[in-house]
């Protein structure tokens, strides 16, 4: 264990915890319920829930809220799902959420199979796992009857996959002013912990032209080799290794034939970095590129303002991050340490979190246990063999976090 987490009471508050006959009974409830846990899984995943669609998968966790017993479970005008289990009143309010939404079109195959004791399906693990995270530990909390000194808010959020552009937790911090922390779900180990945010800046860049025949109109400028100028001029961009920064032309479209001079063309571009300074630098850099590639193709036709270039912005996920001492950060380590876990900060990522991340909140992602493997492909899977364990982490990181009544203080601090 380092010293960081020895300090401010963390790691003494946490060999309270793990010590405490109710604690112990709830984590053995977890494990206990691991078949329980990964059948119902199973269950959810077969519900298709793609972005900007995930309304029947919401019922399905609004109604499983009711039945475990949270208070005030409601929809918000985002569709995020919300269940309240409030505590002594005095304490700090901990949102804690896996995302609803997967990559994954209507249509796709999403029934499971079970092969050797994994079981293959797309979605099973991103964000499968996350969602039966949040059930098992609403059960054990309720088979317990722990008395929180702070709220814990569980939530089902939508819209993280990509053009999702993280609506579901963007919403969420916009209507709520009042949340101390939070902790975003996803699979993986229990010796996981993400606490940086890699921002994003997506963009729909759409060349047009007039068009023509390639032979008779030839000398027209074409949208496509335009296009072609500014991928060019992009792939030369030299950005920066620390803090890391990256770009990307992810999919390209346009033309009619092969004897057309395209009148269209478009490409959707990814810029990604852990610094909010370096992505704006970067995208100030490709827009001045953009426009000069429109540019350069009128020039080699002598064809002024033929091409013209339209940009659409379509994803924007902030960039942040929070020092590697900060409380839930140190919170989430000792939890895995009293569990036998050596505790693991990962590099940055793009999840939930970037958002409250982003505007200074205390914020983590932790991984809900089992292996996984193959997310967002058709073969996707999870191996639930001793999958509770990154649930028992979480649980104990929460109840650290909000404090358990006459037992620990919140080591989050009610600010809001």
């Amino acid at each position: 264990m380092n010293e960081t987490v020895k300090a401010n009471g963390v790691q003494e508050a946490y060999e309270t915890l793990i010590n405490n006959m109710s604690v112990k009974e709830a984590l053995e409830f977890l494990k206990q319920d691991n078949e329980n846990t990964v059948a119902e899984q199973i269950e959810f995943t077969a519900i298709p829930a793609p972005t900007f669609d995930e309304q029947v998968r919401g019922q399905f966790f609004q109604k499983r809220f009711n039945e475990l017993g949270l208070q005030n479970v409601s929809v918000d005008k985002h569709g995020n799902i919300f269940g309240y289990r409030p505590g002594s009143g005095k304490g700090p309010k901990l949102i804690v959420s896996a995302h609803l939404d997967t990559v994954f079109p209507h249509g796709t195959d999403v029934e499971a199979k079970v092969i050797d004791g994994k079981i293959y399906a797309p979605g099973i693990a991103d964000d499968g796992r996350g969602l039966a995270a949040l059930l098992t530990m609403i059960r054990a909390v309720k088979h317990t009857n722990f008395q929180t000194v702070g709220d814990i808010v569980f939530v089902a959020t939508v819209g993280e996959e990509g053009l999702g552009d993280l609506r579901g937790v963007k919403g969420l911090f916009a209507d709520n002013v009042d949340i101390d922390g939070f902790i975003s779900i996803e699979p993986g180990t229990p010796n996981e912990i993400t606490y940086l945010a890699t921002g994003s800046r997506r963009y729909r860049i759409t060349y047009t032209g007039p068009g023509g025949h390639s032979f008779g109109n030839f000398g027209i400028p074409s949208a496509i080799h335009a296009l072609g100028r500014a991928i060019a001029m992009i792939s030369e961009i030299q950005v920066s290794e620390n803090p890391k920064t990256t770009f990307n032309v992810g999919t390209i479209n346009g033309g009619t034939s092969v004897n057309t001079i395209a009148a269209s063309a478009s490409m959707v571009l990814d810029m990604r970095s852990t610094s909010q300074e370096e992505l704006k630098k970067l995208e100030e850099q490709v827009i001045t590129l953009l426009h000069q590639a429109a540019t350069d193709e009128n020039l080699r036709w002598n064809k002024e303002d033929s091409i013209k270039v339209q940009l659409e912005l379509v994803g924007d996920r902030p960039a942040g991050s929070q020092s590697a001492e900060a409380i839930i950060v140190q919170s989430a380590m000792a939890a895995a340490s009293v569990l036998g876990f050596e505790p693991e900060l990962n590099n940055p990522s793009s999840t939930d979190s970037n958002v409250p991340i982003g505007l200074g909140i205390p914020a983590v992602t932790l991984g809900g246990g089992g292996n996984y493997g193959g997310c967002h492909t058709l073969q996707e899977f999870f191996d639930p063999k001793d999958a509770h364990y990154g649930v028992q982490k979480i649980l104990l990181t929460i109840l650290g976090l909000v404090g358990l009544y006459n037992v620990t203080e919140p080591l989050l601090e009610k600010k809001r």
